[in-house]
């Protein structure tokens, strides 16, 4: 078993010379991006599935909420070597930079069991501190590679996500805490938060929204900024170099539900691909195959519903244009991600449900979040849910109301 660096850190470089050396292995990378090795022998694992790994045939996706992923290290999934993406020795110290999550666990499992920890030193990775810093004692064998960093490409947002980033932020009060996922939504809720002022920040994943909220005065300039990953610009990544505000920690802290529940005013804000009229959320499966995987959402909405003040608000758009359907369903067909969020926010509007009957809940989903579009059909399901129609003869509900998005 290969363990890597994977999102937007994997050591190409080096990654590249273990597949050249091994005829056949296990590959374990977090969200592996595309270029990673794929051929036959090579079998790629990974509880959070991202582009590089989307239909694989040799796939082993690990459904695992990411907060228990370390503990994979210590059991089936123990690593035979780990292959990290690191900065520079400073002062005898190299750090892991923008991918700290569950690396530190993979290389303690590791050098546990006799496994070799491999680093690639690029002078392009910022040093950050916090879990990440590794003593030049803790890695067995060191290759200096420049490697520039990724970027992800930035989408515009377009007027449906700039209704959901306001609606969203209006559910946020100054000195709340945010976390954040990533795509679309989550980057027009943070640009509509410019106006707030002493917002703290405990994230899986920070970008370049957050660094755009420090600009605009946002932040808490004397609370550290705590995450577990990093993908954005080069003004990002230099801003994090060295920056002592900025902590990147292990996902076992960063993830704990219990810790989360201890921040004022915890705001989980992620998005799904579906919901549906029971206020559960898929963000992981499209027509019966993993897309993604469970990730932190569940970890941070649970975390969120026990915290002072706190909300667990999933945001979407109310339609998927591609498969020209409703992503508001009477029922989930797919497994569930996370459930019993206290709001959710679609372009049209928000539904408050905490506290909301069964009924209650999916009548203000569907007059509030669902499109216009699919109103009437979801109408008509919760009509069934009365005692009186539960009496009487049902019917089915119509395959284009409850039908998902379809890639």
């Amino acid at each position: 078993m290969v363990v890597a660096s994977g999102n937007f850190a994997s050591p190409d470089v080096v990654l590249g010379v273990v597949d050249e050396t091994v005829a056949a292995y296990r590959l374990f990378v977090l969200n592996p991006q595309a270029g990673l090795p794929a051929r036959p022998g090579v079998s790629q694992v990974t509880p959070f599935v991202g582009p590089g790994a989307r239909g694989l045939a040799t796939l082993e996706y690990v459904p695992c909420r990411l907060s228990l992923v370390p503990r994979l290290f210590a059991g089936p999934y123990r690593p035979d070597v780990v292959v990290v993406h690191t900065s520079p020795p400073v002062h005898g110290r190299v750090s892991l930079g923008t991918e700290v999550n569950i690396l530190p666990a993979a290389i303690e499992a590791a050098r546990a069991s006799g496994g070799l920890v491999v680093a690639q030193l690029n002078p392009d990775m910022p040093y950050t501190f916090g879990d990440g810093e590794l003593s030049v004692d803790d890695v067995d064998l060191a290759v200096e590679a420049q490697q520039p960093l990724a970027h992800p490409a930035v989408r515009a947002g377009d007027a449906v996500m700039q209704a959901i980033g306001a609606r969203v932020a209006a559910l946020v009060g100054d000195g709340a805490t945010l976390q954040l996922g990533i795509g679309a939504v989550p980057n027009a809720v943070l640009a509509a938060l410019s106006d707030r002022r002493g917002l703290r920040v405990w994230t899986e994943t920070c970008s370049d929204g957050v660094l755009a909220l420090e600009h605009a005065g946002a932040l808490d300039p004397d609370t550290e900024l705590v995450t577990s990953f990093l993908f954005g610009s080069a003004q990002l990544y230099r801003w994090v170099d060295r920056n002592p505000r900025v902590r990147l920690l292990r996902t076992e802290t960063v993830n704990d539900p219990g810790r989360i529940a201890r921040r004022p005013a915890m705001t989980s804000i992620n998005t799904a691909l579906q919901v549906d009229l029971h206020a559960q959320a898929n963000a992981s499966y499209v027509r019966g195959r993993i897309w993604s995987g469970f990730g932190g959402q569940p970890d941070f909405v649970a975390g969120a519903l026990h915290a002072p003040g706190g909300r667990a608000v999933i945001a979407l758009p109310s339609w998927h244009a591609k498969s020209d359907a409703s992503t508001v369903v009477a029922s989930l067909r797919e497994p569930t991600t996370s459930f019993q969020h206290s709001h959710i926010v679609s372009e049209h509007g928000t539904a408050a449900l905490w506290g909301q009957s069964l009924q209650g809940q999916a009548q203000v989903l569907v007059s509030q979040v669902a499109d216009p579009r699919a109103r009437e059909e979801l109408t008509s399901e919760v009509e069934r849910w009365s005692p009186a129609a539960r009496s009487g003869p049902q019917t089915s509900p119509s395959r284009r109301a409850v039908r998902g998005p379809e890639g």
